[in-house]
C-alpha cells in the first residue's frame, strides 16, 4: 500500500487523476476500521490532512460552505444557528474523539446508508462540491447517493465542500441505537421544515440500500400543511395528519433484518421518530414563526 500525501489542493486532484484507485484519507474514522480489519486493501491512500482549506467553511447570505473535513465538533459548537440538523446529527456520531477528526465529507465518500450525517444533509437539501483536475460542479445531494457504498463521484474526482442552504425554520433529527454515540445507527431520521419556499424535507439513514427521502410523506405533509394555513399562523397538526405522515416515512423505508435489528422494528421506528419529529418541529415554528435550532 503506498502512501500519498500531497502539499495543497491542486497537487491532491493531480495524485487523484495519476491514480484514480487512491481511496482518501483525512479523518480516517471509516477508512482504517476496514483496514485494521481486512476488509479493505487499497493500492494507494491519499491523505488530505495537510490541505487546511479543507478544514474551513464559509458562511454566506443564504448558504453555508462546508470544508469537506471540517470536525464534527465544529459544526456542534460554531454553525448550530445556520445548520441545526446536521449540528444534532453531529452530536449522535460516535466519541469526542472520533467527532474531533471525523467530518461529513468521509460520510459522503464513505456513502454507507448508516452515515449518520446523510438524513440531515437531505433533509436540509444539500449539494456536494466535487472536483476534478478537469474542473469543479455540485452534485444535488438527491442524485449523490447510487446504491450501497456507492456515490456519484468520478474515479478522479474528490469532495471539496458541502453547500447547505441556511436554516429558514426548524430541524430536527435523531437515531435509534444502543446509545445515543458510539454506535452505527439503527436507522436515523431527519426533518427541516423550509418556512421560505414552505416546504418539508426528510432523510432517512439505515433503513434502505442507500439513504433515501420520504418523498410521497412529504408532498402529502406540504398539502396538509398549506390547506391548514400553517405557515401564516403556525396551527396546530392535526393527529390524524401527523399518523398519515408517520406511516408515509415507514412506507418509503425498505430495510433488511440484521444483527442490530429487524427490518418490521426499523419501520417502525422511522415512523415513531418522524411523528415525534413533527411534532417537536411544528410546536418550535408556532413558538418563534421561523426558529432556526433544533431540539436538545
Amino acid at each position: 500500500m503506498d502512501f500519498l500525501r500531497p502539499a495543497d489542493w491542486e497537487e491532491a486532484l493531480a495524485a487523484k487523476a495519476e491514480h484514480p484507485t487512491a481511496v482518501p484519507i483525512a479523518g480516517g474514522t471509516d477508512v482504517m476500521v476496514e483496514i485494521n480489519f481486512d476488509r479493505r486493501r487499497p493500492e494507494y491512500l491519499l491523505d488530505l490532512n495537510r490541505i487546511g482549506p479543507l478544514r474551513e467553511w464559509e458562511v454566506g447570505e443564504e448558504t453555508v460552505r462546508l470544508g469537506a473535513c471540517v470536525p464534527y465538533t465544529r459544526i456542534m459548537e460554531d454553525l448550530r444557528a445556520e445548520l441545526p440538523g446536521l449540528a444534532l446529527a453531529s452530536r449522535t456520531v460516535a466519541s469526542p474523539q472520533i467527532r474531533n477528526r471525523g467530518g461529513v465529507g468521509g460520510n459522503l465518500g464513505t456513502a454507507s446508508p448508516a452515515g449518520d450525517a446523510h438524513p440531515a444533509l437531505l433533509a436540509a437539501g444539500a449539494e456536494v462540491e466535487a472536483a476534478s483536475v478537469r474542473g469543479s460542479r455540485l452534485i444535488p445531494i438527491d442524485a449523490f447517493y447510487t446504491g450501497v457504498k456507492r456515490n456519484a463521484l468520478a474515479p478522479d474526482e474528490l469532495i471539496r465542500a458541502v453547500h447547505i442552504r441556511k436554516a429558514d425554520g426548524p430541524q430536527q433529527y435523531s437515531k435509534v441505537g444502543t446509545r445515543n454515540a458510539m454506535v452505527i445507527a439503527v436507522c436515523a431520521f431527519g426533518l427541516a421544515l423550509h418556512a421560505e419556499t414552505r416546504t418539508v424535507r426528510t432523510g432517512i439513514g439505515s433503513a434502505a440500500p442507500t439513504p433515501v427521502r420520504a418523498e410521497a410523506a412529504e408532498a402529502f405533509l406540504n398539502a396538509a400543511l398549506e390547506e391548514s394555513g400553517f405557515w401564516d399562523g403556525g396551527g396546530a397538526v392535526a393527529p390524524s395528519v401527523a399518523r398519515r405522515f408517520a406511516d408515509l416515512c415507514a412506507g418509503a423505508t425498505d430495510p433488511i433484518d440484521d444483527v442490530r435489528a429487524t427490518a418490521r422494528y426499523r419501520r417502525h421506528a422511522v415512523g415513531v421518530m418522524a411523528r415525534r419529529q413533527l411534532g417537536w418541529a411544528c410546536e418550535r415554528y408556532r413558538g418563534t414563526g421561523r426558529a432556526s435550532e433544533g431540539a436538545a
